[in-house]
């Protein structure tokens, strides 16, 4: 692919399924707990959960997710009553970029699932899978680049320049 040049799939394309990947990713080290599942709703979530809190016993969680509907349903809500030592977060509409494991998700899609040739959700699966253990196996920790001062500062940069833009 040429600079430039938009990417195109060929005539022939499949799209052989999806999955849905879960993953929580631990900051002070980089190790990426995860699970796939066939869908996205509020029971793969609170599987999701049980298997991070069991990965880390008798450790407070603090869990960043976006505000998609699975994340706040009453069934997952019970459960975290049951389990105080977790806490969701909820990042603003449009803030996924605070949410480091976005930094993994935008890795991975590059790296390992980008103009893949899996011809099944299970071969899919398997390539999510292998990928992680590779990097679990040498993990590395995400780093902030700029201070909150430049990024507060871009942030209203952005603001104002927007709000300039609508007021014409």
């Amino acid at each position: 692919m040429r600079s430039g040049i938009p990417e195109r799939q060929t005539h022939d394309y499949a799209r052989h399924g999806v999955t849905t990947l879960f993953a929580a990713l631990e900051v002070a080290t980089g190790t990426v707990t995860d699970a796939c599942y066939p869908r996205h709703r509020h029971q793969e979530f609170l599987r999701f959960l049980k298997k991070a809190a069991a990965a880390y016993p008798s450790t407070e969680l603090h869990v960043i997710c976006d505000n998609y509907a699975a994340h706040k349903h009453a069934a997952v809500r019970a459960w975290l009553a049951t389990n105080p030592r977790i806490t969701l977060h909820f990042t603003p509409a449009g803030c996924s970029w605070r949410n480091l494991v976005e930094c993994f998700f935008s890795i991975i899609t590059r790296q390992a699932i980008r103009r893949g040739s899996d011809t099944s959700v299970r071969q899919l699966t398997a390539t999510i899978g292998a990928f992680i253990d590779h990097w679990n196996d040498h993990p590395r920790p995400f780093a902030w680049t700029k201070n909150a001062d430049e990024i507060l500062g871009k942030i209203h940069r952005a603001k104002t320049k927007t709000n300039a833009l609508t007021d014409h």
